[in-house]
């Protein structure tokens, strides 16, 4: 990265990710990938002199990305996972951009991006002490959908179920189904407010990925430069990360990516139609490795797929009495040992 690049680039220096990728057995080219970053800074953010320990950010996040390595890499996957160590998040998130404008020139199929950013405090600046809610950060639409999507949108719907937000509510199902203790928060904006993470630059080339951390941060111990002050110890140290809670979110990460890469994949295009009519009628293409197709869909105001129906190995399915205004709809695939795609929201409208 050249000097000047931006006011945290004072010298020139490289940015070097650390990347493991542990191949898949039938789709080799479709990843899951889990990141943390291996940078760190204090106050200053041009200070490379002061100690700056980054415990919590975001050495919690790079021994997640470990830990689910060590874990995951025990066994076989159909697709593969990414372990990634990024660099330079602090001074831009070059290390992202690089890896991901190097995804899409050589034609990689990301099927979604889990940034771990910060996953070991549960006692917040606020007071509140949680040791089972997490954030699950996503944007609404990729910002490379096109005039034409933006205009049906208008009219169809679909303001809140871009392949990110669809991701979101992937991890949300799948912890709600394997951690049913856990408290998973899906919060509709890319990060928190005025500030930005590693899935970003993923987002910006039109790969689905989301942020998942911790629900109450510690702004005493980010980005501090290490000190007491009226009696409030300063610094991202050692002794504030609840290593219980970030063996939590590190296994969110494992279950989320061990489902993805052993479902087959999403349908690319998928119909509804049903205008004026009692009936909501789907249409979508067959997906090799599937064994069936599950149709969900839920009230337009509720965040997550709160009704569900596995159709079989069709691919159109008529939903008898469910009025298509009232609801949104999606379809997932099957395999034959009940794991399921990310869902899909209808991309095309079928015609009576």
């Amino acid at each position: 990265m050249k000097q000047g690049a931006n006011d945290r680039i004072t010298k020139d220096v490289w940015v070097v990710n650390v990347v493991a990728i542990q191949k898949g057995t039938k789709y080799p080219n479709r990843y899951i990938m889990m990141s943390g970053d291996i940078d760190s800074r204090v106050s200053d953010p041009n200070n490379f002199t002061s100690d700056a320990p980054g415990a919590n950010d975001n050495a919690s996040g790079m021994a997640g990305a470990i830990e689910a390595a060590r874990v995951l890499s025990k066994y076989q996957f159909e697709s593969s996972i990414i372990y990634v160590g990024l660099s330079g998040e602090e001074q831009g998130l070059f290390g992202e951009k690089g890896l991901a404008n190097h995804a899409k020139d050589n034609n990689w199929d990301i099927i979604g991006v889990l940034n771990n950013d910060m996953i070991g405090n549960i006692k917040g600046v606020d007071g509140v002490i949680d040791n089972r809610t997490f954030r699950i950060f996503s944007e609404p639409v990729p910002p490379t959908e096109t005039d034409k999507e933006r205009q049906s949108r208008r009219f169809y719907g679909g303001e809140v179920d871009g392949i990110s937000r669809q991701l979101a509510r992937y991890v949300h199902k799948t912890v709600k189904t394997y951690m049913p203790e856990m408290n998973p928060m899906m919060v509709y904006r890319l990060d928190r407010f005025g500030r930005g993470g590693h899935h970003r630059p993923f987002n910006d080339v039109g790969f689905p990925g989301i942020r998942i951390m911790e629900a109450h941060e510690n702004y005493t111990q980010q980005h501090q430069d290490i000190r007491t002050e009226n009696g409030i110890d300063y610094g991202d140290t050692f002794e504030h990360v609840n290593f219980e809670y970030a063996q939590k979110l590190t296994t969110v990460n494992a279950i989320t990516m061990a489902s993805l890469a052993s479902a087959p994949p999403s349908p690319t295009k998928v119909g509804i139609g049903g205008i004026v009519e009692p009936s909501a009628k789907l249409k979508w293409n067959a997906v090799e490795g599937a064994k069936g197709y599950k149709i969900y869909w839920r009230d337009t105001t509720s965040p997550t797929w709160d009704y569900s129906r596995f159709v079989g190995d069709v691919t159109e399915f008529t939903l008898e009495g469910i009025v298509i205004d009232n609801f949104y709809f999606g379809v997932a695939s099957v395999d034959e040992n009940g794991y399921e795609s990310v869902v899909v929201f209808p991309n095309e409208i079928l015609r009576n």
